[in-house]
């Protein structure tokens, strides 16, 4: 199964050059039905607030907003119209963000 996801890292405020996102894994496997956990680590250069945003893409599709973290904080901000097997966490004190799918299906 390939996963079609794509994680954004967007500066409010102004722009920094310093920021630094990194997949904790390359590649992901699973078997259909089973939970995975997508995650991505993160820095943040010249003091601004950032908004790290998870993105689904499939092929010759526009990119799905799923949900996004402030990064100063610990709130997860859903997706208007949110993936009922989907949910976001932020672990700031570890600069770490969480994509959780449940019951994973070949589409995923």
């Amino acid at each position: 199964m390939m996963l079609h996801f794509l994680f954004l890292f967007s500066t409010m405020l102004g722009g920094s050059f310093q920021d630094v996102i990194t997949p904790t894994s390359n590649t992901v496997h699973a078997l259909e039905g089973n939970d995975i956990v997508l995650s991505c680590s993160y820095s943040v250069g010249g003091g601004y607030s950032s908004r790290l945003q998870w993105y689904r893409q499939y092929p010759r599709s526009k990119p799905q907003f799923l949900d996004h973290a402030l990064e100063r904080s610990q709130t997860v901000l859903k997706a208007e119209s949110p993936q009922p097997r989907l949910s976001g966490n932020h672990d700031k004190n570890n600069k770490l963000v969480h994509l959780e799918i449940s019951s994973a299906e070949v589409t995923d």
